[in-house]
């Protein structure tokens, strides 16, 4: 009799360890995209992240409320997130981007949450996901290009 309790928790144990290793395995960059509509571009020697179709909809999602013209937080750092001229200027602080290097790049600092609790990006709110960060890492990657 003494066996059952023993199975139920290790049958629980299990159970949870499982739940948690699905959890793990959604969060990686596969299951990021949504499948294509219509048959996948040609792999080319361009980016294959886009600034339009690809950073755009994040920060217009995420942080545009605050990092447009007279919002909160382009008035307290300088930094503009509605165009390419405004990401790539940064802050008064300095620069936002270091094209070809998302490490160094203060943004990825900022939203990787390395920086101090009263720096992290987005302010006071979730920190964007996983695989909202990994194409905006991507993109700087691969040059931060206007596209």
């Amino acid at each position: 009799m003494k066996r059952q309790p023993l199975l139920l928790a290790a049958g629980a144990a299990l159970a949870v360890v499982a739940a948690v290793g699905l959890t793990l395995t959604t969060s990686s960059p596969a299951y990021c995209q949504a499948a294509p509509k219509t048959a996948p571009k040609a792999q080319t020697s361009q980016s294959k992240q886009s600034f339009r179709e690809d950073i755009v909809p994040i920060f217009k999602g995420r942080c545009e409320s605050c990092h447009q013209p007279n919002g909160e937080g382009t008035q307290k750092s300088g930094l503009d997130l509605t165009s390419y001229a405004g990401v790539m200027k940064g802050t008064k602080f300095g620069p936002m981007v270091i094209p070809g290097d998302p490490e160094s790049s203060n943004l990825m600092l900022l939203l990787d949450w390395r920086a101090s609790a009263e720096l992290r990006m987005p302010h006071g709110k979730k920190q964007l996901s996983s695989c909202d960060r990994n194409a905006i890492r991507a993109w700087i990657r691969e040059g931060a290009k206007d596209n």
